[in-house]
């Protein structure tokens, strides 16, 4: 269903059952899945690729050029996955030559005011509060929550099931299962309560926090905390997610908090 008040380009591939509200402006070059909602006021660039049941609420911009001088003009996308919501006034721009894209994956929600800029990688059932940014070239695991007004510095990862508190300011790759809070961003501790409504065991949790008990407590440097993981601890999916995580990090993972 499409308001008359609304533009649509006629080079836009546009689903059956979709509903575009008035003041909306669609853009050529934007495929848009089934059973999408779209607001009022929504501006949606060439390149956008949305996937189906997304909702899209009103003031929100997607896929407008990458705020990188370095940009040329290529032709890059920003996609969106299935039964995504974009709150209010979320801004998403597409890709660069460096991934081509930016991209958010399936069931997330995006809360208003946040900003997720070009060649974004995001996984799937991720949770971003409200005033949530994202520099350019972030990777973001599965299942991961921020808080409120969490900042994310370009080239930076956080690994699966993550949560990263209110307010922090991200510099450093931030290891899966974790929590990280505090300035400078440090561990805090596991995910535990995520862990568990997602369905891990209490021994799966139990060895997650013996891992990271090795890497942030025995005062070994991430070196020798690897080497003891692959040596002593059993090997899991978990275990070896986690020290991949660490051996592929660029920036460097974030301290302990009691580490100097």
């Amino acid at each position: 269903m499409y308001q008359p008040l609304s533009y649509i380009h006629p080079g836009a591939k546009i689903a059956k059952n979709v509903v575009i509200e008035p003041f909306t402006s669609i853009d050529k070059d934007v495929v848009i899945g089934e059973g999408t909602w779209i607001g009022s006021n929504v501006t949606i660039m060439s390149g956008a690729r949305i996937g189906k049941n997304v909702s899209i609420f009103p003031g929100s911009v997607i896929s407008a050029v990458p705020q990188d001088l370095k940009f040329k003009g290529e032709d890059t996308t920003a996609v969106i996955g299935d039964n995504t919501t974009l709150r209010e006034c979320v801004t998403i721009n597409r890709g660069t030559s460096d991934r081509n894209k930016t991209k958010i994956g399936k069931n997330c929600l995006i809360m208003a005011y946040s900003h997720v800029a070009h060649d974004c990688f995001i996984g799937n059932n991720c949770i971003f509060s409200n005033n949530s940014t994202l520099a350019g070239h972030v990777t973001v695991g599965d299942h991961v929550i921020l808080a409120g007004m969490v900042a994310i510095h370009q080239f930076c990862s956080i690994g699966n099931h993550a949560f990263v508190a209110g307010g922090s300011l991200v510099r450093k790759d931030i290891p899966p299962y974790v929590k990280a809070a505090r300035e400078p961003i440090s561990y805090v501790g596991i995910n535990s309560v995520g862990l568990r409504r997602r369905g891990f065991t209490n021994d799966v949790i139990m060895q997650i926090q013996a891992i990271y008990r090795t890497l942030y407590q025995k005062k070994y440097n991430n070196s020798q905390a690897v080497s003891i993981m692959e040596a002593e601890m059993e090997a899991t999916k978990e275990r070896d997610e986690i020290i991949q995580f660490i051996k592929n990090s660029q920036r460097g993972i974030m301290k302990g908090y009691f580490q100097n």
